[in-house]
This record gives C-alpha cells, sequence and structure tokens, in this order.
C-alpha cells in the first residue's frame, strides 16, 4: 500500500447516543492512534451529490443511512464508480417489537423495510455482535464485527466509586426498557421481607421527564401533542418497581420523589432507593461510580437478542459485579458463577438468570450478593479482567485499522486489474 493516508469521511445519524459510541468516538480515536495512516473528517451533512467532492474520500462510513433512504442505493452504486468504500454501520436490530416505544412510528413509516433495503444494498456492513452479524449476513454477507469499545482514559470510565455504608443495586439506561425492568416485578418486596433492605439502596440512573404525548382525533386523524407529564412517564413506572410503589421510602421522601424536582434529598444516602437524573453522553457511565452491582434484566425477544453487551462493558470497566440475563448478547462473554445446588464458582464473572427462572434467581442471587458481599467483589475483578482489554478502544481500532486497510486495498486491486485488461 501506498504511503499516503486513508481520508475517512464519517456521517453520523444524530449528535448524541449512538452517534458516539459507533461514529465519532471511534474514528477520532482511530485517527489519534494511527495518525500517519488515517485522516477523518465527520460531517453530520456532507455534500452527497457532488462527485468531486466526494472523491477526496477513500472511505465513506454512515451509520444506517446515506441521505434519504429512497436515494442510498443509487448513491452507493456512484460511490462504487467512483472507488470510494462505503461502509454502513447498523446497532440495533431493525423492527423492535410491539412493546417497544418506537414500534408502531417504525411500522407506520416503513422504517423496517427500508432499513431491511439499505443492508441489502450496502457495500459493506459493521455491527456491534457476532449475533447480530450472523442475522445480518442472511441480507448482506459483507458484514464484519466491531463491536462498541471504552476510551480507558475518558474520565467516565475512570473508576471513583462514592462511598457507602450500603450494599447499592443499579439499573442504567433509557426509556425503552418497561418490559425489561418488569421483570424485577417483587423483587424489591421479597428483599424486604428477608429483612435486607436496611442493609441495600436501589439506583435508578438516568431518570428523565423530557418527551411529548401525541394525541390522535379518531374521527379526522389530526395529531396534537403536548408536554408528557410526570406520572404519565414510564420512569415513574420504572420507580414504582424499585421502590415497591413508594412503600419502601420513609413519607418525607416519597413527598419529595413525587414533585420531580431535580434536587437531591437531604439524607438519601439513607433511603433504600436513589434516584439518578439524566447525564449527558459525555459523562453518563460516572453513574456506575453510585453502585455496586449493576442489573441487566432483558425480555426475550428478537430486538433484545440483537443488543450490544455495552451494559456488560461497562460494568466489568468500572469493576462492578453484574447479574444478567441468560440471553443474547449476554451470553458471549459472560459465565454463570451460580452453581446446581447454590454454590458459587468464583472463577466465573456473572451471575447469569435463566428465562424461565425470572420469578426466583433475581431474588435468589441478590440475596447471596448481599449475605456474602465478598464475592461482589470478586465477581468484579473476573469481570473487569475479562472486559479490560478484549473491548479497550485500542484494542478494537486495532481491529478496525485492518479492517479499513484490507478494504481500501482490495479496491485498489480490483483498479490495478481494471488499468490492466484496458491496456
Amino acid at each position: 500500500m501506498e504511503n499516503k493516508k486513508i481520508k475517512i469521511l464519517v456521517v453520523p445519524s444524530d449528535r448524541t447516543g449512538v452517534s458516539y459510541f459507533r461514529s465519532t468516538k471511534p474514528h477520532l480515536y482511530l485517527q489519534q492512534m494511527y495518525p500517519d495512516k488515517f485522516h477523518v473528517d465527520i460531517d453530520y451533512e456532507p455534500q452527497l451529490n457532488n462527485d468531486a467532492w466526494l472523491k477526496q474520500y477513500d472511505i465513506i462510513h454512515y451509520h444506517r443511512t446515506l441521505g434519504p433512504y429512497e436515494e442510498v442505493e443509487a448513491l452507493i452504486e456512484r460511490l462504487k464508480g467512483l472507488g470510494i468504500v462505503s461502509i454502513m454501520d447498523l446497532d440495533d436490530y431493525w423492527f423492535p417489537g410491539l412493546h417497544h416505544p418506537a414500534h408502531h412510528i417504525i411500522k407506520r413509516n416503513k422504517l423496517n423495510e427500508k432499513i431491511a433495503h439499505n443492508l441489502k444494498t450496502a457495500e459493506n456492513v459493521t455491527t456491534t455482535t457476532s449475533i447480530f452479524a450472523n442475522k445480518i449476513k442472511k441480507l448482506n454477507k459483507n458484514t464484519f464485527v466491531l463491536p462498541n469499545a471504552i476510551d480507558v482514559n475518558e474520565k467516565q470510565y475512570i473508576p471513583n466509586p462514592e462511598p457507602s455504608e450500603k450494599i447499592r443495586i443499579g439499573w442504567l439506561g433509557g426509556s425503552a426498557h418497561l418490559r425489561d425492568l418488569e421483570l424485577l416485578k417483587g423483587l424489591v418486596s421479597k428483599l424486604k421481607s428477608d429483612g435486607l433492605l436496611d442493609k441495600i439502596q436501589f439506583v435508578i440512573c438516568g431518570f428523565d421527564l423530557r418527551g411529548k404525548m401525541t394525541n390522535i382525533n379518531q374521527a379526522t386523524g389530526e395529531q396534537t401533542s403536548r408536554d408528557i407529564l410526570p406520572k404519565e412517564s414510564v420512569w415513574y413506572e420504572y420507580e414504582k418497581i424499585f421502590t415497591n410503589d413508594y412503600t419502601t421510602v420513609s413519607p418525607e421522601y416519597k413527598n419529595h420523589l413525587l414533585k420531580f424536582k431535580q434536587e437531591e434529598f437531604p439524607g438519601v444516602e439513607n433511603e433504600p432507593y436513589r434516584r439518578v437524573w439524566t447525564k449527558h453522553i459525555s459523562d453518563y457511565a460516572t453513574n456506575y461510580n453510585l453502585f455496586d452491582i449493576s442489573l441487566a434484566p432483558l425480555e426475550p425477544n428478537t430486538f433484545n437478542e440483537m443488543k450490544s453487551q455495552l451494559k456488560v462493558i461497562e460494568a466489568g470497566f468500572h469493576k462492578k459485579a453484574i447479574i444478567a440475563q441468560n440471553f443474547g448478547s449476554y451470553t458471549l462473554d459472560l459465565e454463570n458463577a451460580y452453581q446446581k445446588g447454590g454454590t458459587i464458582d468464583d472463577t466465573k464473572n456473572a451471575l447469569l438468570v435463566d428465562n424461565d427462572r425470572n420469578h426466583k434467581s433475581w431474588h435468589q442471587y441478590l440475596k447471596k450478593l448481599i449475605q456474602n458481599p465478598e464475592l461482589i467483589d470478586k465477581l468484579a475483578t473476573n469481570l473487569h479482567n475479562t472486559v479490560v482489554d478484549r473491548y479497550s478502544l485500542d484494542a478494537v481500532s486495532k481491529l478496525r485499522k485492518d479492517y479499513y486497510e484490507g478494504l481500501v486495498e482490495n479496491v485498489k486491486k480490483v483498479d490495478e486489474k481494471l488499468v490492466k485488461e484496458k491496456n
């Protein structure tokens, strides 16, 4: 390969969330790690109709779609003609199930069909896990796994745990997880019956009341929207699960919580529950400093099966123990320490809940850890050792470098062959 930089155009799908992990962060890190090999431009509104402008790039990386869906197929062919490698990245299954908040809007706008068509016509595809890659390969065999990864020097991933006399059990996520968290209903009540509530604190991170309620006039079809009310929010439903409908907290704290003010309650460290409001994508992972055990329940469905193992990776980098569903991507790196008969194999790195044992195992595993806190540290250390090298941005950037260089080298070989054939 000629000693010239590979120039990459990155077209993110948004300015927060998914783009942080799949578009902007990994490519800026790639350029930082290999400054002599790669030059990266990030452009949210690229000149896709300007061939002269596009020709400065060797690779164009986009998430989900590159411009309007109906124009992508023709654009990909144009890029091929210009000798530009194009890569479509996808991190979520394209058709969420009926209970997902986005299901109806995706179905109404046929976004699932459009994304599937993009996959079929893409030149190359990258995704998060081997499980999702095998699904995508049914539509496009040119699919490669580049997992989500962590910058070990990024401040939000450097552990700085807040001290506490309680064992803190945390969940960190977004607004599409009600069906997952419903798997934990009754858990708090069982732990209270065990007399363990004074030893623990549940911590819910990401609490967010932003959003709109859309109303449709059935007679006219007219749509109107308004700001969502706090008790209409899914976060209110989450909170009821982790407070046993607010019965476990003090009357003063309940009154504070139901005011929905973004103010910390004095003495919250003594309560069996803590609400943590949403944070920016650049520091949301600091929430892991507020708990000791991470919970990762997952309803078994196709959408969840294709999700990445980011919760596992983040918990590992923050040296937290994890109790997770024995399902989907959580099975890629986690090994269940709980053995038949109730013994613990402390060479393993997690506690895994089988789908048919949600009613027992979440409670059983938490009780075990609360009564044997030394196991929390052991599982946390084992998980950290599992993920720290495998999912560092250094390791994944090396994988990305080799993959990108191979794609560009293949284009060069094809171009050289065409030149020879012409001569």
